[in-house]
């Protein structure tokens, strides 16, 4: 043993229980923030559906900004992070279920970043007046731009889609997704502000009536507001009613090969509509105006197979009645994930082309550099193409908006349907590569939220489940089991006024940035004056 072992093995012995005790708690004191911050994260999960506790989003969030409460940006990037990741990781997870941990955890690791940042500039704010307000606004800045990029974003996990059984939901139509999100941040920042006002009363410190004020009125303002958005919530049926009809015939097994027994796939949703159809010759069910089948109910291309266009038009016939069709289809070149909206008598006669598509699953971004590393990028042999219009088919009188699967976690690709004139809307979906993961329940809770920003009911067929009728308050009135071939009728209203949130569009979102960009230029602006007047001493100085 060298001298230096025996030195340190030395000096370990003669550490008295005091000075162990004093080093581990300068260890805790160093580790409290960042677990604190991991563990927020998770409680922050823990608020999103399949679970209704939205309510745990107000603290995870109080919790976030005692972390980040008067530190060095850096500091506050790398708190971002943790949060970020013990947010993510868990609410990603179904992103892995088929391809292995390696995407999922590539996919947390990059959103959590966007987190990061906005802790960055959240802690830079942190010391000044009204630091809630601007905080909230830079949270809301970070989920604008990971909407957006790279590849036309990812906003899976917005603060919004974890409320649609809170409290918070009205203010969906008074400002959209960004507005419901801002109100439930703030409110977080506020209860944090005001238990350290509280703190400080009790410490003596005496009570600051300013920060006491911006304390309670961000806690107390948000949940006023949502009371008052209450009144933009209606289920009235301006324009009628329409008997809706989904069909989920469900797949012979999850996962990705489920696309190589598309045939079956097709069968079991045309089996599914016969069946309803002699559910109704029956008396048993009412007839339906117009049925929707989920994303990918035909991966044949009814346009160039004839039997998959018999087996389709079979059923159709039976129904009687419009049903919209998910299918894959071939344009020359082309290959695009479409609605088909398939009558009766007449066939097809419209068509609604996906448009936003998503990224690795549907086409390959950058895909000569990623085939370097991954040789599973082949699994998509073909990237689909986008459409160019938004998507309104006219079935029975009634204007029916479609946003296909993934854009309903798309502010722009929903709204744009009910601007066109949607009078209610349709998430046709396919999750079943998925499994039973929380992915499912997930996406039900955005269209649940759509259902209020819009003020429409909201229709989900999915191929395995869950499949679900939502009113225009965001009820759920009926719904399916995962992986159980089945069929649901409802009588939903029909509407045509639009919410301010439908009329502003993306206006207070960028509010929302203006105010989180305003307060981040506040607060550097004193620094950066001081460092251009020293440039200018130093300037000086050289000439001298």
């Amino acid at each position: 043993m060298t001298a230096t072992a025996t030195t340190a093995d030395e000096s370990e012995r003669l550490r008295t229980p005091q000075e162990s005790a004093s080093r581990a708690s300068r260890l805790l004191r160093r580790l409290a923030r960042p677990l604190t911050a991991a563990l927020a994260g998770v409680l922050l999960y823990v608020s999103f559906p399949p679970r209704g506790l939205w309510w745990l989003a107000v603290p995870a969030f109080a919790a976030l900004a005692w972390c980040l409460r008067g530190r060095h940006w850096k500091a506050g990037l790398g708190l971002g992070y943790l949060f970020g990741l013990g947010f993510l990781l868990p609410l990603l997870v179904w992103t892995g279920v088929e391809v292995g941990p390696v995407p999922w955890l590539a996919l947390a690791a990059i959103e959590a970043l966007y987190i990061g940042f906005a802790s960055a500039g959240i802690a830079v704010v942190s010391r000044l007046p009204g630091a809630p307000l601007w905080s909230a606004g830079l949270w809301i800045t970070a989920e604008a731009v990971r909407a957006r990029v790279p590849f036309g974003g990812f906003p899976w996990g917005k603060i919004a889609f974890g409320q649609a059984d809170g409290v918070f939901l009205p203010l969906a139509a008074l400002g959209g997704t960004p507005v419901l999100g801002f109100a439930v941040v703030l409110t977080g920042f506020g209860l944090f502000e005001t238990a350290r006002t509280l703190a400080a009363l009790r410490g003596a410190g005496g009570l600051r009536r300013g920060a006491a004020a911006i304390g309670i009125g961000a806690l107390v303002l948000p949940l006023l507001a949502a009371f008052g958005s209450r009144s933009l919530v209606s289920d009235e049926a301006e324009d009628g009613t329409r008997t809706v009809a989904l069909i989920q015939g469900n797949v012979p097994r999850s996962g990705l090969d489920f696309n190589a027994q598309r045939r079956a796939v097709l069968d079991y949703h045309a089996r599914e509509t016969e069946r309803l159809a002699a559910r109704v010759g029956r008396g048993e069910v009412a007839r339906p105006d117009l049925v929707l089948w989920p994303e990918n109910s035909s991966d044949i291309d009814p346009f160039l197979n004839g039997d998959a266009r018999t087996v389709i038009t079979r059923a159709v016939k039976a129904i009687g009645a419009p049903v919209s069709i998910g299918a894959v289809v071939e344009d020359g070149d082309r290959l695009y994930n479409q609605q088909v909206l398939w009558d009766p008598r007449k066939g097809p006669v419209d068509t609604y082309n996906k448009r936003q598509i998503q990224p690795f699953g549907e086409f390959i971004p950058l895909r000569p550099l990623i085939s370097v590393f991954s040789s599973d990028v082949d699994m998509v042999r073909q990237d689909f193409s986008r459409g160019s219009r938004p998507g309104v088919f006219t079935m029975d009188g009634a204007r029916v908006g479609i946003a296909t699967c993934y854009e309903a976690a798309f502010d722009w690709a929903v709204r744009d349907t009910v601007t066109g004139g949607a009078q209610l809307l349709s998430v046709p979906s396919n999750n079943a590569t998925f499994g039973r993961s929380e992915m499912t329940y997930q996406q039900l809770a955005m269209s649940r939220v759509r259902a209020v920003e819009h003020s429409r009911s909201v229709v989900v067929p999915v191929t395995s489940g869950v499949s679900a009728v939502i009113m225009p308050d965001g009820r759920i009135v009926e719904r399916t089991k995962m992986f159980t071939p089945d069929s649901l009728v409802e009588e939903v209203p029909l509407r045509s006024s639009k919410t301010p949130a439908t009329r502003l569009g993306t206006l207070p979102e960028a509010l929302l940035v203006l105010l989180g960009v305003g307060g981040l230029g506040w607060a550097v602006a004193p620094a950066v004056r001081r460092r251009v007047a020293r440039g200018r001493t130093d300037t000086d100085t050289a000439a001298g």
